[in-house]
């Protein structure tokens, strides 16, 4: 018995004193190989875009972009941001702007038409003319029309195309140049407190659904920044020298699909 504890005993330290030395020699063949001992090779690091809305950083290729710009996520891009501007819009600048009067914020809103030349976007897109004419790069040649109108200096903050595109040339923080002399409820210089909505046409025709659409979403966005929003049109607030939106603004069905309350439509919903 005595025996075959001796050889169990000397068969394990044979066992342990074998992995011991094939232990060491690994170790001394790592040390030796220079692609063992190498760390993980670190990828090259993505570029890093920042939200334009709420400036937090990101990968690139998880950012969603419009215009080059850069979000964090659609919803982030569909919003008004803190200064003032719509991701999702077209933004185009217009040098015909103010700041607002200290400690004023926008508590109407004026809705417009406009078409340059007049009516011709019955026959094609010509809404490039009302971005260039807001950005005083209006070229005078190129209609006769335009000969009249080159020499003024006014804007608004968005437009709606015919097709629905919504174009922002000042922010909502700033007063753009759109309503002229004016007064509201006996409140004058309504650019002080207003924000500037145009929508391409004439006022003899009516205007279509996608333009709606927008306005009901830009409405929406503008109102969850500035509660108790009032809504007129530029004929109801220059009544001697304006006539749009016009006949053909429907402002019930504007009221309908916005929710707007109908204290907030002083004018009322009648074509006008």
């Amino acid at each position: 018995m005595f025996k075959w504890l001796l050889l169990f005993a000397g068969v394990y330290l044979f066992y342990r004193w074998l992995k011991g030395k094939k232990h060491i020699q690994t170790g001394e063949e790592k040390s030796d190989n220079p692609n063992l001992n190498k760390a993980p090779r670190a990828t090259d690091s993505e570029e890093m875009v920042q939200c334009q809305h709420c400036k937090v950083h990101l990968p690139k290729s998880e950012a969603k972009t419009f215009e080059e710009r850069f979000y964090c996520s659609q919803d982030h891009l569909n919003q008004l941001d803190q200064e003032g501007w719509i991701g999702s819009a077209k933004w185009r600048l217009s040098p015909n702007q103010d700041v607002r009067p200290e400690n004023i914020a926008p508590d109407l809103v004026v809705i417009h038409h406009i078409s340059l030349p007049p009516g011709e976007f019955r026959t094609k897109n010509s809404s490039q003319y009302v971005i260039d004419f807001f950005q005083n790069q209006l070229d005078a040649k190129a209609h006769s029309y335009f000969e009249e109108i080159a020499g003024q200096k006014v804007s608004s903050h968005f437009l709606i195309t015919r097709s629905g595109e919504l174009v922002q040339f000042v922010s909502t923080q700033n007063k753009a140049w759109h309503a002229g002399v004016s007064s509201f409820m006996g409140r004058e210089k309504c650019n002080d407190f207003s924000i500037g909505i145009e929508l391409e046409g004439d006022g003899d025709t009516p205007f279509e659904d996608a333009q709606y659409q927008v306005l009901k979403t830009l409405t929406q966005l503008l109102a969850s920044r500035y509660p108790n929003l009032q809504f007129a049109g530029h004929s109801d607030i220059a009544p001697d020298r304006k006539t749009d939106p016009g006949t053909h603004f429907d402002w019930k069905k504007f009221q309908n699909e916005t929710g707007i309350s109908p204290e907030n439509l002083p004018y009322g919903l009648t074509p006008r």
